[in-house]
């Protein structure tokens, strides 16, 4: 049975370059969406496998859509297909229950691979990806750390708040209660000697831990 695809990109040759290197396989393209409401719409309405999702879109960014189709259909795979390798969007794609994160110059193997992959349930990050997505220089984590004396969770939790992550997505993301999250952002905040998470951000820029 072969493999339904939607494809949401605002790129009609994206969407054309994608169709022609799926067909003749086992993934058939079932519908093409231009912006995000559109993918939402889609996602709904042709039930897909699998959506292959771009992040800058008109009418509702790839982010915004990721949302509403998990919370929609929960179990339906979406990978994210981007141009830019950008931790931030890694972690947030990650943290929102995307199926993987895909960059736009993947051979076609590699984009049959992941969509097959992702067909049957599997979720495509590796470790080097989420490692890159929190990473920052030794040191200079180290004297920081040393200085507000954080944690290593403390730390993790305020890169993640430098990357825009919400509570719910630090939960997702970490495995653990939203109030645990409350818990380390609050120290967090005391340790740093910030107001909010805006604060909290800077703080972690200025010191090198994003």
């Amino acid at each position: 049975m072969a493999i339904k695809l939607l494809i949401a990109d605002d790129h009609e040759v994206v969407r054309c370059g994608i169709r022609s290197l799926v067909a003749g396989t086992d993934i058939e393209v079932v519908g093409e969406a231009e912006s995000g409401r559109e993918a939402q719409r889609l996602a709904e309405r042709l039930e897909p496998d699998v959506v292959l999702l771009d992040l800058r879109m008109p009418d509702g960014d790839g982010l915004s859509a990721l949302v509403h189709i998990r919370k929609r259909r929960p179990q339906l795979p979406v990978l994210i297909l981007s141009t830019y390798d950008n931790p931030t969007y890694i972690a947030r794609a990650h943290a929102l229950g995307a199926a993987g994160f895909l960059l736009k110059g993947l051979s076609r193997d590699e984009l049959l691979d992941a969509i097959r992959l992702a067909a049957q349930g599997a979720a495509l990050w590796s470790g080097s990806e989420l490692r890159r997505a929190t990473i920052a220089r030794p040191a200079e984590i180290q004297g920081a750390a040393a200085d507000a004396a954080l944690t290593e969770r403390e730390l993790e939790i305020l890169r993640y708040l430098a990357m825009g992550l919400t509570n719910k997505e630090l939960a997702r993301t970490l495995r653990i209660s939203q109030d645990t999250v409350k818990e380390h952002v609050q120290n967090v905040l005391r340790k740093t000697g910030v107001t909010d998470r805006t604060q909290a951000a800077v703080w972690a820029v200025r010191h090198g831990l994003v």
